[in-house]
């Protein structure tokens, strides 16, 4: 009998092991017709959605983006009572479509002039102060951000990501 338990779990552990293996297995690979010529035929391959140029080209497909991260992160001073309180440094990077990268770059003076008067308006209206990064605060931050990118580069701009963001009270 001692001899036999061992023996039991063992079998009853591969046969759970088997089974879970067999219910978990993924999915069977679709297969691909071929003709007597060994060619793919025309109805698998746009069935399969591979190798149609229609496929790869498709029109209704949104179009490919660019990151393009700002050179110097934005420095925001919140002021109460007539003093600094706290700055709040931020990390910007825009989202272009392809191909307007350097369009950004070219005009990053603009860019930055307008996003600190959008951050100094948000700064005194006193959203970097309490619970900063409530949802709600960020989401009207990355609208004025996202409209004054827009007025800037027009719609070469898709969104606005705040990368980073710190808060230092001093």
């Amino acid at each position: 009998m001692r001899k036999l338990l061992p023996l039991l779990l063992a079998l009853i552990g591969l046969g759970a092991g088997g089974g879970a293996g067999f219910l978990l297995r993924p999915p069977p690979a679709e297969t691909v017709e071929i003709d007597r010529c060994g060619d793919a035929t025309a109805e698998a391959v746009a069935a399969d959605g591979h190798g149609s140029a229609a496929a790869e080209t498709d029109p209704d497909a949104p179009p490919a983006h660019d990151y393009v991260k700002l050179n110097n992160q934005f420095v925001v001073p919140v002021v109460e009572d007539g003093e600094v309180a706290a700055l709040v440094i931020l990390s910007i990077s825009l989202e272009v479509n392809t191909g307007s990268t350097e369009q950004v770059y070219a005009r990053e003076p603009k860019l930055r002039d307008a996003f600190l008067q959008v951050l100094f308006d948000h700064a005194n209206a006193g959203g970097f102060r309490g619970a900063f990064t409530q949802s709600n605060n960020m989401y009207v931050l990355r609208n004025g951000l996202l409209e004054t990118a827009r007025k800037v580069m027009g719609a070469a701009v898709s969104d606005v990501l705040i990368v980073d963001i710190v808060r230092q009270d001093t």
